[in-house]
């Protein structure tokens, strides 16, 4: 038998609207808690805007810090396509989170002023979400879980974090079992303190990226490469947006606001990789 043509009125199937409870989807995706942690201090419309974007800041910190997770752990198991899938959605994800800046990026000192104070002594160098992202790129330091010990949970998680070893210890751990001349020096150092740049590392990336231009480890080396170029947007766009805001004033956690921002921008995350290219 011939199926028989639709008529072209025919009416499109209505999407379900009677459901037991709540809906499928505020059961997966938990909207209605998202949309009422906003709590603002202020009578100033501008601080909504605050409170939400650096809301949806921290989440995209949770989904990177999940992301260098995944491919940290995909490394350890020599997987190197699951490793590299999860740099490259990160990727995506940074770009994300470095747009969530535009919201905030062109406040005047006034505009800002209006909620400062609800802020109190609060700052983003407070979040242990962006803590966390910061020690898996290797800026590791046990005075930032000072700020915790408050949160015994939190100061936990902070402090398996420090002492577990970073996506790039990881990172350089695969290439010495790739056969690259690793520094034992610097694989077996502390994971709990700071990486510092090694000119035995330099040299296992000049070799790396001196080798054919198709090498699988030349796209470790880029994923890797976007990863910092884009954290050290991330690290620029705030400079800005706080230059913007508050000028040179004391930052809102009692550091020194743009100058600390500074600092922390001039450095260069995995930063072989970039001094290599000088090399090559």
């Amino acid at each position: 038998m011939s199926q028989q043509p639709v008529p072209d009125h025919a009416e499109p199937e209505a999407p379900h609207l009677d459901f037991d409870g709540t809906t499928p989807y505020e059961d997966y995706v938990q909207a209605s808690v998202l949309t009422h942690l906003q709590h603002p201090l202020s009578d100033d419309p501008g601080e909504m805007v605050f409170l939400v974007t650096t809301q949806v800041m921290e989440l995209w910190f949770t989904v990177i810090v999940h992301e260098w997770q995944t491919a940290a752990q995909a490394l350890r198991e020599d997987d190197l396509p699951t490793a590299m899938a999860a740099l490259q959605r990160s990727a995506y994800e940074l770009e994300s989170l470095n747009a969530s800046w535009t919201p905030l990026a062109h406040l005047t000192p006034g505009q800002f002023n209006a909620y400062r104070s609800a802020l109190g002594e609060g700052s983003g160098f407070q979040s242990a979400m962006y803590r966390r992202l910061e020690f898996l790129l290797g800026e590791k330091s046990a005075s930032m879980l000072v700020p915790h010990r408050g949160a015994p949970r939190v100061h936990a998680e902070l402090e398996k974090a420090l002492t577990e070893p970073s996506l790039y210890d990881e990172v350089l751990r695969y290439l010495a079992r790739r056969g690259l001349a690793v520094p034992a020096a610097v694989l077996d150092r502390d994971p709990a303190l700071r990486h510092e740049p090694d000119p035995g590392v330099e040299r296992v990336w000049e070799e790396i990226y001196s080798g054919p231009h198709d090498s699988e480890l030349i796209r470790l080396g880029e994923a890797l490469t976007e990863v910092a170029e884009l954290v050290w947007r991330w690290r620029n766009d705030h400079l800005v947006a706080t230059r913007r805001a508050m000028g040179s004033k004391t930052g809102t956690g009692g550091s020194a606001g743009v100058a600390w921002l500074e600092k922390r921008a001039a450095k260069n995350v995995f930063p072989e990789l970039w001094t290599a290219r000088s090399h090559v």
